[in-house]
C-alpha cells in the first residue's frame, strides 16, 4: 500500500521525548520543552508569543474565545476547509458565513468578502488551503477598512509565506495544527501565534482553565487546552527539521507536476508569482468529461490496481448539516468549493517518496485514463 500519508519519527524525536519524559514533563505548562517550543516556533513564524495547546481544533476554538467573539456575531470563513475551522466559530456561539473559493489556488476568494460583511461581522478567518497562502496583504487591507479581526489558520501552511512573509505572521492570531500528517506533528498539538500581549496573556489563561487569584477562583469560563511538555518535545525535534521537510515536500510536489503536466483532465496544484507553496498535500482536482472518469471512479481504481490511498477534498461549509440549521445561518451559494469537493483528491504525499513511487502513482492514473 502507498498511504496517502505517513508522519516520519526518527531516533532524535524519540530521544527527545523520552529525555522530557525523565524531566518529568508529563502534564501541566512547565518544564523545558513547552517554552522553547512556543518561543522558537513563534520566531520562525515571525511573532512575538506562541501559545500550545493540544489541537489545532482547539487553537482555533481559544483563539475566536480570545478576540471576544460569542453568540450573534459572524465570522467570514473559507467555505472550503476542514471542518474545525467553521467548529471553532461553533463552540462559542457564533454564525460562520463560507466565502466561496477561487477556482486557481482554492482559497478564499477574496472579492467576495466586502459583499458579505454585515454589523454582525467581527471576524475573518483564512484558511490556507493545502499549503499555498492566502494573499493577506489585501485580507489585512479589508479587515482594516471595516475594523475586523483577522484569524489566519495555518494548519496546512508552516513555512509558506506571501511575498516573502511567512503565514501566521498577518493576522492578529495565527492557528497552527501539528497532527500527525501537517508539516510538522506532535501526534496530536496545536499552537497560537500573535504580536499582541495581551492576546498571548487571555490565551495562556485561557488554555488552562482561568485560574485566578486564589488559585481556584475562576472569573471566566475557560478550557483545558495544554500541551504536556513531553509533546511539546516531540514538537521541538520535528522543528529543527521544518526547512527540510518543506524542501522535500516541495520536491514531491514538483515531481508530480513535471509528471503530470501533460495528462488532460487534471488541474494541478498552483504556486503564484507572489507565493510559496507547502503543499501540506499534493492536491489535484479531476474534470471527469476530460479525464473519463470521475474522482470517484479514480479514487477507486487507484486503490484496486496498486493499492494507493488517496483522500478527498472537504466538504464545503455551506453543505455542512449541523451549519445550516444553526440560527442566523446564511444560506450563501458556493459553487467553486462544491466543485471542489466533487472533483478534488490528494494523492500520496509523504515528503520521502521516491521519484519511482511518484512516477508508479501517476503510470496508474495514465492507465485509469487510457482504459
Amino acid at each position: 500500500m502507498i498511504p496517502v500519508f505517513e508522519p516520519v519519527i526518527s531516533e532524535d524525536e524519540i530521544e527527545e521525548v523520552v529525555a522530557a519524559l525523565r524531566r518529568g514533563e508529563i502534564s501541566g505548562s512547565f518544564g523545558e520543552a513547552l517554552p522553547a517550543f512556543e518561543q522558537g516556533f513563534a520566531e520562525y513564524v515571525g511573532c512575538k508569543y506562541g501559545v500550545a495547546v493540544n489541537s489545532g481544533s482547539s487553537a482555533l476554538q481559544l483563539a475566536v474565545a480570545a478576540a471576544g467573539i460569542g453568540p450573534g456575531d459572524e465570522i467570514l470563513l473559507s467555505a472550503s476547509t476542514n471542518i474545525a475551522t467553521a467548529l471553532a466559530a461553533y463552540h462559542n456561539g457564533a454564525v460562520s458565513v463560507p466565502v466561496d473559493s477561487e477556482p486557481v489556488t482554492w482559497n478564499m476568494d477574496l472579492e467576495l468578502l466586502e459583499e458579505l460583511i454585515t454589523p454582525r461581522t467581527k471576524a475573518i478567518l483564512p484558511v490556507h488551503l493545502y499549503g499555498h497562502p492566502v494573499d493577506m496583504d489585501a485580507v489585512m487591507a479589508i479587515a482594516e477598512k471595516h475594523n475586523l479581526l483577522v484569524i489566519e489558520d495555518c494548519a496546512e501552511s508552516h513555512g509558506a509565506t506571501v511575498r516573502g512573509r511567512m503565514t501566521g505572521a498577518f493576522g492578529h492570531m495565527a492557528c497552527f495544527s501539528f497532527y500527525a500528517n501537517k508539516v510538522i506533528t506532535t501526534g496530536e498539538g496545536g499552537m497560537i501565534t500573535t504580536n499582541d500581549p495581551a492576546l498571548a496573556e487571555r490565551l495562556r489563561s485561557l488554555r488552562n482553565l482561568g485560574f485566578g487569584e486564589p488559585r481556584f477562583y475562576h472569573q471566566t469560563p475557560a478550557f483545558n487546552f495544554r500541551m504536556p511538555g513531553f509533546v511539546a518535545a516531540l514538537g521541538l525535534a520535528q522543528f529543527r527539521k521544518i526547512e527540510h521537510i518543506i524542501t522535500e515536500k516541495r520536491r514531491v510536489a514538483h515531481t508530480y507536476n513535471r509528471l503530470l503536466a501533460d495528462l488532460p483532465g487534471i488541474q494541478t496544484p498552483a504556486e503564484l508569482d507572489w507565493a510559496k507553496n507547502v503543499y501540506w498535500m499534493y492536491a489535484i482536482t479531476i474534470d471527469p468529461q476530460e479525464f473519463g472518469a470521475t474522482r470517484d471512479e479514480v479514487a477507486a481504481k487507484l486503490w484496486e490496481r496498486q493499492k494507493i490511498q488517496t483522500r478527498t477534498f472537504f466538504c464545503p461549509m455551506n453543505q455542512q448539516p449541523f451549519l445550516r440549521a444553526q440560527p442566523g445561518y446564511r444560506d450563501i451559494p458556493c459553487p467553486v468549493a462544491d466543485r471542489l469537493w466533487e472533483t478534488g483528491l490528494y494523492l500520496p504525499s509523504t515528503w520521502t517518496l521516491d521519484e519511482a513511487t511518484i512516477g508508479m502513482v501517476v503510470d496508474t492514473l495514465r492507465d485509469i485514463r487510457a482504459a
